[in-house]
Order: structure tokens, then sequence, then C-alpha cells
């Protein structure tokens, strides 16, 4: 399954367990598929000079060999939830091979920097009914969204209207820390930040927006 915005409540439902929305009508920032060189940094000096926190779901593999900027997330007060180890779709993969790719990505953020991980997503946020089994093996809870900004497609219109017509007081916003944001991400959490503010609406961090 996949959705783009915020779902239908009969899926709510059906996956009761999964955050859908923040649960303090706030709204919170995350980014997926870092860390990235090239865009963590300049990403991590605008949420530092805005101070905002945010969630920031990581590969694996990214984090094996950025370790440096998987760090300074972690030192500046953000969050890591893990996005899997190399991006693999839940619903093409053996279970066996989902609970691989999340306890090797687990394993990692405790051995390199003694970090429990609490979150988790989905890659290209594709579920199935027995993505809880395994989440609930690890103690993971799956946070998904509400507002998809289509920031991978790397048209900053695009991004302007899905923004301005779907962000809400209670949105989990995701967008990607990666190459293909590179040139239209600062705008994007500019104009969130503008929009957020326009409206009345905080910009949470995620111990607030999902306990």
């Amino acid at each position: 399954m996949k959705f783009l915005y915020d779902p239908p409540q009969i899926l709510k439902a059906a996956f009761g367990s999964f955050l859908w929305n923040t649960k303090n009508e706030e709204v919170l920032l995350t980014f997926d598929d870092g860390p990235n060189p090239g865009t963590t940094e300049k990403l991590l000096d605008l949420l530092r000079n805005k101070n905002i926190k945010a969630l920031f779901f990581c590969l694996g593999e990214n984090i094996n060999k950025h370790p440096e900027l998987c760090k300074r997330i972690i030192e500046e007060g953000h969050t890591i939830g893990n996005h899997t180890y190399s991006h693999k779709k839940i619903n093409e993969v053996s279970r066996e091979v989902f609970d691989a790719e999340i306890e090797r990505t687990n394993n990692l953020l405790k051995d390199k920097f003694n970090y429990d991980i609490k979150y988790f997503r989905p890659p290209h946020g594709r579920f199935i009914f027995s993505t809880n089994i395994i989440l609930k093996k690890h103690n993971l809870v799956n946070v998904m969204w509400s507002l998809l900004t289509w920031d991978y497609k790397g048209n900053f219109n695009r991004v302007q209207k899905s923004i301005q017509n779907y962000l809400k007081n209670n949105s989990i916003v995701v967008l990607h820390d990666s190459d293909k944001t590179e040139l239209i991400l600062q705008d994007s959490v500019k104009l969130i930040i503008k929009e957020a503010e326009k409206r009345n609406f905080k910009i949470g961090e995620p111990v607030n927006c999902l306990k």
C-alpha cells in the first residue's frame, strides 16, 4: 500500500498503530534517505538557524558511508529513524530480508553512536499487513506522513502547490535529503516555515509530536 496525502480514516483505522499525523497539533518536519554529503550539511545549518528539530529517517548504508554526518544530526538534537539499510521495498522482499534490513540499521546506530532508534518509515511509503509484526519485534513505531511534498521530483512549483494545498496544523511532512532535492531542498523548508507562520501553525519537535 502507498498513499500520497492525508489518508482516509478507514485506512488509519486499519493500521491504527501507525502515526499519520502529529499528536499535538504541531507540524513535524521529516527527511528521508540521508545522510547525504552536499545536502545534509546545508540542511542542518538551516534548521539550526531556525531553531527547528527534525526527524531524519536515515538509510543504514548512508550512515555507514557518512558517519560524521550522522553524528552531527545526533549532536544537534535531531532524531534519527530507521529507513532500512538499503531502501528495499517491503512488499518486494521476504519477511526475513525486511527483518534483517531493520536489525542491521538498528545495530549500526547502537554500535557506532550508542543510539537507540524508536521510529521507522518504510521506503517509498510501502507497507503490508505483516509490517507491524516485525516492527513490534524491534520495538519500533511506524511514522508515515500526511503531506508528501514531491520534492524528489526536483520541481519546486509542485512542492509549492503541495504545501499550500495540504499543510495542516498536525501535518507530518516528508521531504528528502538527497541529490535529487539538492537544488530545491532549502527553498522547500523555508516555504514550509513561511506557510506555517502565516497560518499560525507551530513547527514542533519529534519528542513532542509523536508521544
